[in-house]
């Protein structure tokens, strides 16, 4: 039979029942017997879709269903006709990357000409040819979206169509090719991410037929009066701003092409300005949950609030921007001083020109719009609403106070980095399914030792280097279901600190090389395809220091706040 949850005995329930009263069997005829409990592995972790088969008395008793263990719970129940006080009853219980359990089952109470009992079973990981597949995939699918061989979603979708097509080829005819199953699969995959990254994708689509993000270029060069310098940093601070309250990839799709063209009228490099500001974007994202992808994958995965966020990194941001500021300063100083622009206000008035707003009713719809949005964000934890509920809201509404195309919009939207994301969670999911997370989790919780400031250190540091070696979006998938892990078993981190720490060590780490982050990424592209390449060797001398700086600031705080 294969159980639901609506068709299962509630255990406290029965639980009840059976203490307050007992009674003997009656030896005259067969009853029957019904099992309950749950399927754990050695972590107490819920271990679904375990296979149930009964034993009776040495034979197989057959059913017309298997029992399995219900999905999310572990919880299984089985029926079993014909039981008398002489039966044997045994209960094999097998998943693919477990080793087989064979359980006896012989403490049962008799209630009103029924058998009851409760066998909670622990399940052991075991290492088989599922385990090293996916780990292999992992590795291979890490080294193509790193050095770039195949452009990262082609490299996640082959990934992802890999474990399925093994566990549905070889893992039909043999469970230790059984890697994960399609329903765990689409389980895999945390849609609260894509429909909020969506969501958010309409509205900036949206907001970028004003015009807008380039007045907002023009705005920043006058309040420089001129002044190369102070340009680069009211650019710093506009978009670290910009990033925490759009993300920091859209925010530098759409201020990259003017700095550019900035920088070209300037008669300069737009290398020492474009630097920084992806450097300050990967920063200012950080601060919130919608600012930078990882954010919102750790958000999701640990039901953090936008406020919890704010409250515990936007500080740590602040000292980290400061910092930037000051170290672009001794950078950049001789660019930004040969740099002298004979008639400022010639300039302003011809940028006047060019960049002004566009469409001023649909950008007050829009800034209205975003407003309340970021204002459910805000209160999201007190109405229990998934953040991507408000930003599909938004765009919902936008759509229709715009009268934009539809189509139109939606080709705006970055399908590629969607299906990335789906493809990579299902490719982390094979892994925890096969027992590689766990195993990389218990040696993270061996190097610590019990030790939380350990753990914290560890965190953020490994996280801060390895992101900046891969990308931090694919590295952040692997590493949420070991901090979880972490955060329930570590004496003090039910304070949340080490989903902190991997944020700060994910989102800091991108500035580390010019393949650490999306935005990095997206920016040396965008800069290429103007005539100004971002060499990988010019990136990592400005970007590796900033990142270490920026994760020593954050060690510090972390260790005191915390």
């Amino acid at each position: 039979m294969k159980t639901k949850k609506e068709d299962m005995i509630p255990l406290v329930l029965l639980f009840i029942l059976l203490s307050s009263h007992t009674a003997t069997a009656d030896d005259s005829g067969t009853h029957e017997a019904i099992i309950t409990g749950h399927i754990t592995d050695l972590k107490n972790q819920p271990v679904n879709e375990a296979e149930i088969r009964v034993y009776i008395n040495g034979q197989a008793y057959e059913t017309d269903d298997e029992a399995r263990s219900a999905q999310d719970v572990g919880v299984y129940s089985i029926k079993i006709e014909g039981v008398t006080e002489e039966t044997e009853i045994t209960l094999r219980v097998s998943k693919p990357s477990y080793k087989t359990e064979d359980i006896e089952v012989d403490d049962f109470v008799f209630k009103e000409d029924t058998y009851y009992a409760f066998k909670d079973i622990v399940l052991t990981r075991k290492a088989g040819m599922a385990f090293y597949i996916s780990a292999l995939v992992l590795i291979i699918i890490y080294v193509l979206i790193s050095f770039e061989i195949i452009h990262r979603t082609n490299a996640a979708l082959l990934g992802a169509a890999s474990l399925l097509f093994i566990t549905y080829t070889l893992g039909t005819f043999d469970g230790d090719y059984f890697i994960i199953s399609f329903e765990d699969a689409i389980q895999a995959i945390d849609f609260n991410v894509i429909f909020l990254l969506m969501g958010m994708m309409i509205i900036v689509a949206i907001m970028k037929r004003t015009g807008v993000f380039q007045w907002m270029a023009y705005k920043s060069y006058q309040f420089a009066k001129g002044d190369v310098w102070r340009l680069c940093i009211i650019l710093m601070i506009v978009t670290a701003v910009t990033s925490a309250l759009l993300d920091n990839v859209t925010t530098m799709i759409l201020l990259t092409p003017v700095v550019v063209e900035i920088a070209l009228i300037l008669g300069m490099s737009p290398l020492p300005l474009l630097v920084p500001l992806v450097l300050a974007s990967n920063i200012g994202g950080t601060a919130t949950l919608i600012g930078d992808p990882p954010n919102i994958m750790i958000g999701s995965y640990a039901h953090l609030t936008f406020n919890e966020f704010i409250i515990n990194l936007a500080p740590i941001v602040a000292l980290s921007i400061v910092a930037l500021i000051i170290m672009m300063r001794f950078q950049y100083k001789k660019e930004y001083m040969k740099v002298k622009v004979d008639d400022v206000d010639g300039l302003l008035e011809r940028l006047r020109g060019e960049y002004r707003i566009t469409d001023k009713t649909l950008l007050k719809y829009s800034l209205a719009i975003l407003g309340f949005v970021i204002l459910l964000f805000v209160v999201h934890g007190i109405l229990h609403m998934e953040p991507s509920i408000a930003a599909l809201t938004g765009a919902s509404v936008l759509l229709l106070l715009s009268r934009a195309d539809i189509v139109d919009m939606l080709e705006e939207v970055e399908w590629p980095t969607l299906i990335f994301f789906m493809m990579l969670f299902i490719i982390v999911g094979a892994t925890v399914e096969t027992g590689l997370i766990g195993m990389l989790a218990d040696l993270v919780s061996d190097l610590a030792g019990g030790s939380l400031v350990l753990a914290i250190i560890l965190i953020l540091w490994v996280s801060a280097i390895a992101s900046a070696v891969v990308d931090n979006i694919p590295f952040t998938a692997t590493m949420l279901p070991i901090v979880a892990y972490l955060t329930q078993t570590l004496p003090g981190a039910e304070s949340m600190v080490l989903w902190w720490a991997l944020a700060l060590g994910a989102c800091f780490g991108g500035n580390g090389t010019l393949i650490g982050a999306s935005a990095n990424v997206v920016t040396a592209g965008i800069s290429e395809r103007a005539g100004h390449p971002i060499r990988f060797i010019d990136f990592l001398k400005v970007g590796a220091p900033v990142m270490f700086v920026s994760v020593f600031i954050a060690t510090i705080y972390l260790l005191i706040a915390f």
